[in-house]
């Protein structure tokens, strides 16, 4: 078990605030999200387009999934794209590049789906004005909505 594993998260996002990001921002670059239909971040990021958000697929070893262009990380999405929020299916360990790069092309939010939860990145992520959720999961989210 990592030091991870154990965390809590010191950085929570009021209820307002998660309805602030579903209903305010439409275009998500998904991190992580897997090729395999079985798979959480596939699951997700399916649920995500069919609701309206345009979804932007970052893998480094995919051409396409779910019908979008995958990008190999998010500084290589073009600018004109726009993406708001970033959301993170990676190891807790793993998300500080991420939120290094959701800062450097100007996200407006960055989520650590369930599960996930790195204080420090997320410290990180609210000193550089993005908005943070962390260990939500966005499907389960906006459903609730």
């Amino acid at each position: 078990m990592s030091d991870f594993e154990c965390e809590l998260p010191q950085h929570r996002a009021t209820s307002s605030e998660v309805r602030e990001i579903l209903e305010g921002y439409r275009i998500v670059a998904v991190v992580g999200l897997s090729t395999k239909p079985e798979r959480p971040s596939y699951h997700v990021a399916e649920y995500l387009k069919n609701a309206g958000f345009t979804i932007i697929p970052v893998h480094p070893a995919a051409d396409e999934i779910l019908g979008e262009k995958c990008w190999p990380k998010l500084t290589d999405i073009p600018a004109e794209l726009g993406v708001e929020i970033v959301d993170v299916f990676r190891r807790p360990d793993m998300v500080m590049p991420h939120v290094e790069e959701a800062i450097s092309i100007g996200a407006k939010a960055i989520w650590f789906q369930e599960g996930i939860i790195n204080n420090e990145a997320a410290a990180r992520a609210k000193e550089a004005g993005l908005r943070v959720v962390q260990n939500l999961c966005m499907l389960k989210e906006h459903r609730a909505l």
